[in-house]
């Protein structure tokens, strides 16, 4: 089988990673692909590995030995999966790879706002703690976390996971969610979203963005919301409006904004959050380890090898 990884350094993937796709055929990789090279790249391809290259219908109709596209992540929302079906061809993804990678990482980014790790090694590089006349000194207060209220928006594998990491920290566990309360575990209790943000210490987005709730973070539900608020995103940057939340931070509305995931990515000089004052951004990491890269490149391998045998799976269409 001709197989053509169109983006290769969306995967950080090491020699040995490598080999584990070369095993499924013969494998070329194109570090980047622009969208004038992706037709000439794909002409003779009967497999595409993608991540952030987009294949629209027009795309996918020129491609006539194309049988099965393997999107190297979770999210499909590059390719056009209505017009692959109606051409015959299959998509796969990589379904729950980084599940846990990414509910550490909004560990993390709640971590660092409670007791400012970041913060205090900067300020001792810079000679703070030397120049000390005392044992210690605080200048930024840490927030003990037992006994806070901490929220997630969405209750699925990730918002799950980190529900689970969090409750050993002593915090009083809620879930925005569709699922009845019946669905959630015992000591997790349902909540509405407006009294999530306004009675709730920490909330977490792990809602998959789409049409309905773009950037439904806005300046009408802060201005409702608890005003130390600590909100974190490990989901998708277009959930919230970034310049009413970066104002929101700038006017003392909202404690603190946690991120690894922005609108546009990368991020242009200007993008407000960057500047803000207590927004933690990390660059779009959370999904990955040496641990999850392993698991993508095995989930791929496995659904070209199940898509060869003739029982596909991992299908999005």
């Amino acid at each position: 089988m001709n197989i053509v990884f169109l983006d290769g350094h969306t995967l950080h993937a090491t020699a040995e990673n490598i080999k584990t796709l070369e095993a499924c055929g013969n494998l070329t990789i194109y570090e980047r692909t622009d969208a004038s090279q992706i037709i000439e790249r794909s002409y003779e391809a009967e497999a595409l590995i993608v991540n952030k290259t987009v294949l629209n219908a027009d795309t996918l109709a020129m491609l006539p030995k194309l049988k099965l596209v393997c999107v190297a992540g979770t999210g499909y929302d590059k390719v056009d999966v209505k017009a692959a079906r109606e051409l015959g061809i299959t998509v796969c993804n990589c379904a729950n790879y980084s599940t846990r990678a990414v509910a550490q990482m909004a560990l993390s980014l709640i971590l660092e706002a409670a007791d400012h790790v970041g913060y205090y090694t900067q300020e001792n590089r810079n000679g703070t703690w030397c120049a000390s006349k005392d044992f210690s000194y605080v200048s930024r207060t840490r927030l003990d976390l037992e006994g806070k209220r901490f929220a997630v928006v969405g209750f699925g594998n990730i918002g799950k996971t980190l529900t689970d990491m969090m409750r050993p920290l002593g915090v009083k566990l809620f879930a925005v969610s569709s699922k009845p309360e019946s669905e959630l575990p015992q000591d997790v209790h349902k909540i509405e979203l407006e009294e999530a943000f306004a009675t709730c210490d920490i909330v977490s987005l792990n809602c998959p963005l789409n049409a309905d709730n773009k950037a439904f973070v806005n300046a009408e539900l802060l201005h409702k919301a608890n005003k130390n608020l600590i909100l974190v995103n490990t989901a998708r940057g277009g959930l919230i409006n970034e310049y009413e939340v970066a104002t929101a931070l700038t006017n003392g509305n909202l404690g603190a904004y946690c991120t690894d995931v922005l609108t546009q990515e990368p991020p242009q000089p200007d993008c407000p959050i960057l500047s803000a004052p207590n927004a933690y951004v990390t660059p779009h990491i959370g999904w990955m380890t040496a641990q999850t890269i392993d698991r993508i490149c095995q989930i791929i391998s496995d659904n070209i090898k199940a898509f060869a045998n003739g029982s596909p799976k991992s299908v999005v269409n």
